[in-house]
């Protein structure tokens, strides 16, 4: 299992969001600062996951999409944000993602990522359009 994390993250509360990443020191943009292993699973399982809170913290997968994954580390604790100051990248065939700055991030401040995948995607995310 390959995860590196770097060592100034941390995992705190989040007014309004539950739990989120977090700094303890600034960080450079353009810095890849956690590289995590995923556990990938086929479509069948992705339907049952969706069922569950598992649901709200798991990726889509694969070229095509028809599978899904859990990231381990601090990968599925990043809150999203339209406006994010990281983006992930996914590698198919090592099974891991990495998160990377995208700009100068301060000490203190929240760590997130665009749920859509692109960090400039402004296209509402499925919390905000699906209806229970």
């Amino acid at each position: 299992m390959q995860i590196k994390i770097a060592h100034s993250l941390f995992i705190d509360e989040t007014p309004g969001k539950g739990r989120g990443v977090f700094t303890r020191e600034d960080l450079p943009p353009m810095k890849v600062i956690e590289t995590s292993s995923v556990l990938v699973m086929d479509a069948a399982a992705r339907q049952l996951l969706d069922q569950t809170t598992l649901h709200d913290y798991i990726f889509e997968w694969g070229s095509d999409e028809n599978q899904c994954c859990v990231a381990w580390g601090y990968v599925s604790m990043y809150n999203h944000s339209y406006e994010a100051n990281c983006e992930y990248f996914m590698d198919f065939d090592k099974n891991v993602i990495s998160v990377k700055t995208v700009r100068k991030i301060l000490q203190g401040e929240e760590l997130t990522i665009n749920y859509n995948g692109d960090w400039d995607d402004k296209k509402p995310v499925w919390f905000e359009t699906h209806i229970e």
